[in-house]
């Protein structure tokens, strides 16, 4: 779709509307609506839209510098770097600047390559780790992407453990994953695995795979001479109850990238961190250029993001109203026919549309017109191109208006049953 001269290069056209402004956890459109909102922009305003302290720290730093060459290294990008790596596992001392999730994404593939000396690249069916010819081969169908790119051999895709739409217990799940991932790497082709912290965020579906699943990757990843790439753009910055998704797993990565809520949507920035000796090699042979990763301004906004995120351990909130979304959802939606499944970690929740609970068929069709309901009665919803309606709220949304939300969303739904 064009609109305002302006390519809008997603499926969900049906979405969109003109921005007035936005401030904490509400939007206001260029038609007057006032929209609570339950995206954060899929997951990059954790801190609630237009966050001021993020705001100051940004215009304090326009007024120093804005930009800092790549062969450079600017105050603020020296203090975030040293901030993120004391936050991040031990082990991950070295950082990769990059603009957004698909940079740092296609860095951490380069990096991989360069230290193991191997090509092959493993993700999951049906995941998203960026927009870049490289990315979209790491979980994207052939068939999605067929007008774009070229599928090629160094990438290969394995079915995500999700533990829904199957007969089989969770155990059963992740053994059977276990077997299936073990005969790739067994190749010792792989250069690394690519996967989110035990949940789907970017495809939207929010599957969640077996608890013990991060665990098997690493260990899996260490026995073959294989690297762990965590993406956790999605996942990082107190989504999912902890700080990094990381943590929930109590693993170290190799290689861990980040984006969308590291300034809290106040400028474009990614990374790439890992340790220093897969750094220096990416340094020696990686090819990492940006002209624009880590401009001042950005690390600035970065900076302020993470000091409000552990000066208020905003992970916990995030936890504690993770539950209680989960919670009152069950209690209200559970037992009714078109709800399949509701999911997640933290506060990145899936909530499963279905024709038939017996068949499990997904409903596209009923979860487009409960989105498009609730905007009418003022909350603003996303979710993937089928059946999952996806919920991020702000990680900073008073449980006043938490509420507020869940009833339009369970209304819009109920009436449905």
């Amino acid at each position: 779709m064009i609109k305002h001269h302006l390519i809008y290069c997603t499926p969900f056209v049906e979405w969109e509307f003109d921005l007035d402004r936005a401030e904490g956890s509400f939007l206001w459109t260029k038609d007057g609506r006032k929209l609570l909102d339950f995206t954060s922009g899929w997951n990059t305003t954790n801190l609630g839209w237009n966050h001021p302290e993020v705001a100051g720290a940004m215009m304090a730093q326009i007024g120093k510098n804005c930009f800092s060459a790549m062969w450079m290294a600017e105050d603020a990008q020296q203090e975030y770097a040293a901030m993120l790596t004391a936050a991040l596992p031990a082990g991950l001392a070295a950082v990769g600047r990059a603009t957004g999730g698909t940079e740092a994404n296609e860095m951490a593939i380069k990096a991989a390559r360069t230290f193991t000396g191997r090509k092959q690249i493993v993700g999951f069916l049906e995941t998203y780790h960026g927009q870049s010819a490289g990315t979209l081969q790491i979980g994207f169908p052939a068939a999605y992407i067929q007008d774009v790119v070229t599928p090629g051999p160094d990438f290969l895709q394995v079915r995500y453990p999700q533990t829904y739409r199957t007969d089989r217990s969770q155990d059963q799940v992740l053994e059977e994953f276990a077997g299936q991932l073990e005969k790739v790497l067994a190749t010792r082709q792989i250069a690394a695995v690519v996967t989110e912290a035990g949940i789907v965020t970017g495809w939207g579906s929010a599957y969640v795979a077996p608890p013990g699943y991060l665990s098997l990757v690493r260990k899996l990843t260490r026995q073959y001479g294989t690297l762990m790439i965590l993406d956790e753009v999605g996942t990082g910055f107190s989504r999912c109850g902890r700080l990094f998704g990381s943590e929930v797993a109590g693993l170290t990565p190799d290689i861990v990238t980040l984006a969308k809520a590291m300034t809290n949507g106040g400028s474009a920035m990614g990374a790439l961190a890992t340790s220093e000796e897969i750094g220096q090699a990416a340094a020696d042979k990686g090819l990492f250029v940006s002209t624009f990763g880590w401009t001042p301004v950005a690390c600035a906004a970065a900076v302020q993001t993470l000091r409000i995120h552990q000066r208020e351990k905003i992970w916990e909130k995030a936890r504690q109203d993770g539950d209680h979304i989960v919670g009152r959802l069950k209690q209200e939606l559970g037992g009714h026919p078109p709800v399949g499944d509701i999911r997640g970690i933290g506060m990145e929740i899936g909530i499963d549309l279905v024709k038939d609970p017996q068949t499990k068929e997904k409903d596209t069709e009923r979860k487009m017109k409960v989105i498009e309901q609730a905007f009418m009665k003022g909350l603003h919803l996303t979710g993937d191109a089928e059946s999952t309606i996806q919920l991020m709220p702000p990680l900073t949304i008073d449980r006043k208006s938490l509420d507020e939300g869940l009833d339009i969303l369970i209304a819009c739904i109920k009436p449905a049953a």
